[in-house]
Parts: C-alpha cells; structure tokens; sequence
C-alpha cells in the first residue's frame, strides 16, 4: 500500500473552518507516552513512562479580516476552555479529532492572509 503525503487540508477549531496553506509543512504528535529506560543497579531495568499531549505544529491557517479570524484564534488562546472541539483534515483524506488549544502565540501575515499557531491539548488525537 503506498504512503499518501501533503498538506492538511483544513482544521476546525470549536467549530470554525480553517483552510490550511497547501505549502504548510506540519508535524504531528498524536500523544500517548514516551518510553525511557532505567537502569538498577543490579544490572536489571526499569520502564518509565512519562504521559505526554497530542500536538500539531507548523500550521498555516487562511486568516480573513473580514471574518474576524485573527480576532477568533485570540479569544480561543485567551480563554481558560482548553478543551476547544479541533478536527484535522489530512491530504490523504483522513480527519483526525482531539479536545485542546492554541498553545503559542498566534502569528499573523498581514500580506499573505495566514496565521501560524500550533495546536495541542490532553490525551490522544484520535481518528475519526
């Protein structure tokens, strides 16, 4: 079966549709755990699991100034729900779905109509 790279197509936050830049290069973190291996000093190991957040990074979403968008990104990263409804629509179709937040600043480009913002929240990003 072969692989089906690209940008994401689109993301919803609470709701609100976002285009993404087709040059955006994103990466996605699914969230889980890590695993790190301890050694005891009897030449046995120990397994450390360390929980950690579903992301998305590298996201450059369509930002209308006519919609308010980069109004809306402020107000979601300002607020204290960090359980926004997000879904992400990949090139190969797929749509992945998570609760969280905008977790940097919120970057707009005045001359390309963009804002970069990464997401990220608790538990897992899930396939829908």
């Amino acid at each position: 079966m072969t692989a089906i790279g690209g940008p994401i197509q689109e993301v919803t936050i609470d709701g609100r549709l976002f285009p993404v830049a087709a040059d955006a290069d994103t990466t996605r973190d699914l969230g889980g755990f890590t695993n790190e291996v301890s050694p005891n000093g009897d030449g046995s190991a120990r397994l450390l699991k360390t929980r950690i957040p579903w992301s998305i990074e590298g996201l450059t979403l369509q930002c209308d100034d006519a919609q308010a968008d980069q109004e809306f990104l402020q107000n979601v990263s300002n607020s204290n729900d960090w359980t926004n409804a997000i879904t992400i629509k990949f090139a190969s179709g797929l749509v992945y779905q998570g609760k969280g937040t905008i977790t940097d600043k919120v970057e707009f480009s005045s001359s390309k109509a963009t804002a970069s913002v990464k997401l990220g929240g608790p538990g897992q990003l899930t396939q829908q």
